[in-house]
């Protein structure tokens, strides 16, 4: 894959750091400070977190990027979580890929990890088409958001 073969994703451009070595293209992950395969989920991931960081302030302190967790007795892991201020989950963003449809399986993958993790917001994008979620614990159910809250207004 050519670094120049990569999509132009629907969010806004970003700096991000890219090196080629030995015919492999590397990204630069701001979170787990360490340069990684080139992927086309990576490139989404990526511009996933220079978004939350740079438009919707979440603080770079406060991600964690690829994560284990337990599902139903099975190992999974989540692409992004940002915990808040008090150390609890509140939001987790699944990324697919740009030729992976985002679909009901999509929407199920990621309840289930929140069956798990408790986060108030999901996201779920294709570096394409973003959709953004509150969850109603007391109704069980998601509540569709136009665009997710700025950091700065979640925190009282």
């Amino acid at each position: 894959m050519q670094f120049c073969d990569m999509e132009k994703l629907n969010f806004p451009v970003f700096s991000l750091h890219i090196k080629s070595r030995e015919n492999k293209h590397f990204i630069f992950d701001l979170v787990r400070k360490k340069w990684l395969v080139l992927t086309p989920e990576e490139w989404v991931r990526q511009h996933c977190i220079h978004y939350l960081i740079n438009e919707k302030g979440y603080p770079l302190g406060l991600i964690q990027v690829e994560k284990k967790l337990k599902v139903n007795k099975l190992e999974k892991r989540y692409d992004i979580v940002i915990f808040n201020k008090e150390g609890a989950i509140n939001l987790l963003v699944e990324c697919k890929r740009t030729n992976v449809p985002i679909t009901q399986k999509t929407f199920d993958q990621i309840a289930q990890y929140n069956f798990t993790l408790n986060s108030e917001y999901l996201m779920i994008t294709n570096g394409l088409d973003h959709y953004y979620c509150q969850m109603d614990f007391k109704q069980k159910r998601y509540i569709f958001l136009k665009d997710l809250p700025l950091f700065k207004s979640l925190v009282k």
